[in-house]
């Protein structure tokens, strides 16, 4: 049984036609017949058949349908059922189109000419009109025709040149005429005609017939003849001696050796399976012979793109029967990246001579070889695959210049200039999934000898960070010495002088120093100096004010600097403006720095650097809470460029994105003994880690301070730090270790008569006397703290600690005074705009118009209270308040409103990972079970 597409959709069983009742019945065999051997999901079925008006009837139909087009072939097995749709499978014979295709291949490719001419015109009897003329106004199939037209043309001009090639050229023309006057811009059609005329004794003919498209060309497209017509032309004029010879010689249209030049598929490839169905989409119908495809493959040195590029080529080979083309063009060559880079010119010598062109018919020049390049490939299907290219200059004259060829380039550059002007694809390769890095390292090394060490597996694919290339070298080595237990090979990688030293190799090829070497080298100074100080940059990420102030640059240089890095890809973006690198190319950044940078440059540039963190960090600190000390700093160095936040909520989101950056710098400038920069950084840091729960993170900055400051004997740094740590500790439910170095800092902070920071102390007590329900002795510290803020002329601080008093004052039972106390805070943070610490003293309103009875206005205050934090995104506060709110609600009858508070208190709380969420969940079982 056949599927007919060349002309009304029909099918032929036992020889005799079968017509296909209904237009989507058509629609549908032709979509899975155009498909063979391909699933094609029901969802595309219905898309293709339906579009936008399919029914929600149409996966019933589509089965009715199915169920309808089994009985036309006569079989069930014509149309298998395979999730998630159907697929078509009758063998290599199964459509006319295949038949045409095979016919077209042989005919072309045969070395007698008769007997191609006669397989050819046997190709063109298949066509019965139009191909898919039933279906032409659906918008799909009316491509697909278009595609099954570009194959009738490869076939007559096949034919043609098989017929010059048997020398009926006299008998050609008369055929020919009719089709070039159809396709009166087809060049390959005109180029035959004119040899045909010209062997035929019309020297004139031919060279009108030139001139008929030259006027043609300019008035439909305003361009003139390509380079192999024009040299046809010129050839023609001066009636050439060559122009006997076979046609391949003269067009480079005719049939040519079938090229096989890919190198050998790489073994036990893994994993890749998005870019590979990326790639597989090339091949799809709608993706074919119409369009030329050219997908650029780019990634990191030592990423994989070779390996991805050869393996799918080996994989795709068979959907291009004309032959496969591979160079490596050498654009990153580990001894010498620039001069050691292949011209294009060297790389045409290698694809003509594959093609079949003896070296005394290549003309002189790049622009007439390409010229003849792109004829000889002029309506076949080859796959050209341009590995390691170093820019888009270098490949513009290997591209293709017609459809049916696909062009894979693979390059570290990001080829932009490519992907804008020829329309490449780009397919961006990452570093390899942790799953996909342990099944490569299974793979080479066995499933049992990984599974019988993981623990030593996952320390082998933490240094390997995702690189393909660096897991190769790794496993070649394990495998190399299978006695060895994989715990001595993550030892190696972890005890090199470099971080690199593990991965070196006799093969310049594989050695990881020597790739990314080659990378290196095709910087310019610049961007090369930047990629050094870059390896000092202890964060996992750089924003670009960072990377000015490592280089000492503006923010417009650094920027392109980045850009030159990323399109290298030394660095990727991993959000706009936002820089990182692996492990192994950070530690190969440092082992240059360390190289060629003296010491005096590299501590200036991490000072730098600090510099940057610190005085940005201590502006959006002050923007989110208000300092009773406050840090003064004098202005930023030469070369440091500073953000500055605007409002609060700008703060945080610098904060949120620079957090971990921030986190390392504190830990560098403790390790550089900057133990001032290091305190400053973690105080700093500390409203921000508060407000989002970040205990552990916030305790790791004040212990890198606190560390810092005992080894520089800093009293006032030991003091300050201390502060932070137990502010953390008592913030997240630490109590009992909070009050031991509370005292332990407020006596410091005494010794260095440092009021303002007595006061913090005092603070710190009231709260945790609050907490543990002694209200007098809470009253006790917040009046010492209000004279302390007193002493040290410090507004906000009295204003804050007049509510602390005020509270306390209302749990003693002396609520009017209380009130007074807080409202009193409220009006005075109000007017200095102190957002923070006027909703805590809203929420001390709340909690004593509560113990009034007053249900409604300690609503309105909590409300207040937490819409604030809410503003603030100080999520325990928020949290805190909320639990506050449901409370007054419960009591005042709205189970409701108090469910809604406290689910809300337990989201953040949930967040920030707070002890207290137990105490509102057991408050929501109960209201819960209360129904």
């Amino acid at each position: 049984m056949q599927v007919r597409l060349l002309g009304p959709v029909d099918v032929v069983v036992d020889g005799e036609p079968r017509p296909v009742r209904g237009l989507r019945r058509k629609a549908i065999l032709a979509a899975l017949a155009l498909n063979h051997g391909t699933v094609v999901s029901s969802d595309r079925l219905i898309d293709l058949v339906w579009g936008e008006a399919a029914p929600p009837t149409a996966p019933n139909t589509l089965q009715a349908h199915v169920s309808y087009l089994r009985g036309v072939l006569g079989s069930r097995a014509g149309i298998v059922a395979r999730q998630p749709g159907y697929v078509v499978d009758l063998g290599d014979d199964g459509t006319d189109v295949r038949v045409a295709e095979r016919l077209l291949r042989h005919g072309a490719r045969s070395a007698d000419p008769v007997r191609g001419a006669r397989l050819l015109r046997d190709a063109l009897a298949l066509w019965r009109g139009r191909p898919l003329a039933d279906l032409t106004g659906l918008a799909w199939f009316g491509g697909q025709a278009g595609q099954l037209d570009a194959l009738w043309m490869r076939t007559t001009a096949a034919l043609a040149e098989a017929r010059l090639v048997a020398g009926d050229h006299a008998a050609l023309v008369p055929d020919l005429e009719p089709a070039v006057a159809e396709h009166p811009l087809d060049e390959q059609l005109h180029a035959l005609l004119m040899l045909a005329l010209y062997r035929a004794g019309g020297q004139a003919e031919a060279l009108a017939c030139y001139q008929r498209l030259r006027r043609a060309l300019d008035a439909e497209l305003g361009v003139g003849p390509g380079p192999a017509l024009r040299d046809l032309h010129a050839a023609i004029l001066r009636q050439d001696p060559a122009l006997e010879l076979p046609v391949a010689a003269v067009t480079g249209t005719s049939p040519s050796p079938v090229p096989a030049q890919l190198p050998p598929a790489v073994p036990a490839f893994t994993g890749r399976a998005a870019e590979l169905a990326s790639l597989d989409a090339m091949l799809a119908p709608a993706a074919g012979p119409a369009t030329m495809a050219i997908v650029a493959v780019t990634g990191t040195a030592g990423v994989g793109k070779t390996a991805l590029a050869v393996h799918w080529a080996h994989r795709a080979s068979p959907a291009f029967p004309d032959g496969q083309l591979y160079v490596n063009l050498r654009g990153f060559d580990p001894v010498d990246p620039v001069s050691a880079a292949m011209t294009p010119g060297e790389a045409l010598l290698g694809f003509l001579a594959a093609l079949g062109v003896p070296s005394a018919r290549i003309p002189p020049g790049l622009s007439a070889q390409t010229g003849l390049y792109r004829s000889l490939l002029a309506g076949r299907r080859v796959l050209v695959v341009l590995d390691n290219a170093r820019d888009a200059g270098q490949v513009r004259a290997l591209l293709p210049g017609s459809p049916g060829c696909l062009t894979l380039l693979t390059s570290r550059d990001h080829l932009t200039g490519l992907i804008a002007a020829e329309g490449a694809r780009p397919l961006p390769v990452p570093l390899l999934p942790v799953a996909d890095a342990r099944e490569l390292l299974t793979r080479r090394l066995g499933a049992d000898r990984v599974a019988s060490e993981p623990a030593a597996a996952d320390a082998i694919l933490e240094r390997c960070a995702g690189l393909p290339l660096a897991l190769t070298v790794t496993s070649a080595r394990a495998a190399g010495q299978p006695g060895f237990p994989l715990a001595v090979i993550a030892v190696e990688l972890s005890q090199g002088v470099s971080a690199l030293d593990p991965f070196a190799s006799d093969d310049l090829a594989t050695d990881l120093r020597a790739v990314f070497t080659s990378s290196y080298r095709a910087l310019n100074s610049a961007a090369a100096r930047l990629f050094r100080l870059l390896g000092l940059n202890p964060g996992p990420d750089v924003p670009v004010l960072a990377a000015a102030s490592l280089a000492a640059v503006s923010p417009a240089r650094a920027h392109a600097l980045l850009a030159e890095l990323t399109r290298a890809h030394l660095l990727g973006e991993l959000a706009p403006g936002r820089y990182s690198c692996h492990d192994l190319l950070r530690a190969y950044a440092a082992e240059q720095a360390q190289a060629r940078d003296s010491r005096e440059a590299r501590e200036a540039a991490v000072r730098r650097l600090l510099e940057h963190y610190l005085h940005t960090a201590v502006a959006g600190a002050a923007l989110l809470e208000s300092e009773t000390d406050p840090i003064r700093l004098a202005p930023p160095p030469p070369g440091v460029s500073v953000a500055e936040p605007g409002s609060d909520q700008e703060a945080l989101h610098w904060f949120t994105a620079e957090h971990a950056g921030l986190l390392a710098a504190v830990q560098l400038a403790a390790r550089e003994g900057l133990d001032t920069c290091a305190g400053l950084l973690a105080r700093a840091l500390t409203p921000f880690q508060l407000r989002r729960g970040l205990w552990d993170e916030q305790a790791a900055a004040c212990l890198a301070a606190l560390e810092a400051a005992q080894v520089s004997g800093r009293v006032g740094g030991q003091a300050y730090a201390l502060h932070g740590l137990a502010v953390g500790y008592a913030r997240s439910g630490r109590f009992a270790d909070a009050e031991p170095v509370l005292r332990h800092a407020g006596r410091l902070f005494e010794q260095v008569g440092n009021q303002a920071g007595q006061a913090r102390i005092e603070n710190q007590l009231t709260w945790l006397a609050e907490r543990d329900q002694r209200p007098g002795d809470a009253l006790g510290h917040a009046q010492r703290a209000l004279e302390y803020y007193v002493a040290a002329g410090h507004r906000t601080g009295q204003a804050m600690t007049l509510n602390d008093i005020g509270f306390c004052q209302a749990q003693l039972g002396d609520y009017e005074q209380g009130i007074a106390r807080c409202e009193q805070a409220v009006a005075i943070l109000q007017e200095m705009g102190e957002r923070g610490w006027e909703a805590a003293a809203w929420d001390s309103l709340g909690f004593i118009h509560y113990r009034l009875g007053e249900h409604a206005r300690a609503i309105a205050a909590y409300r207040r209270s937490a819409a604030l934090y809410r503003d603030l995104t100080d999520h325990f506060n928020e949290a805190d308040t909320l639990g506050h709110l449901g409370d007054v609600q419960h009591d005042a009858g709205d189970r409701d409103g108090a469910a809604r508070s406290w689910h809300r208190a337990l989201r953040l709380l949930d967040e920030i990972g707070h002890p207290d969420a137990d105490q509102i969940r057991a408050k929501l079982r109960v209201v819960t079970a209360a129904g």
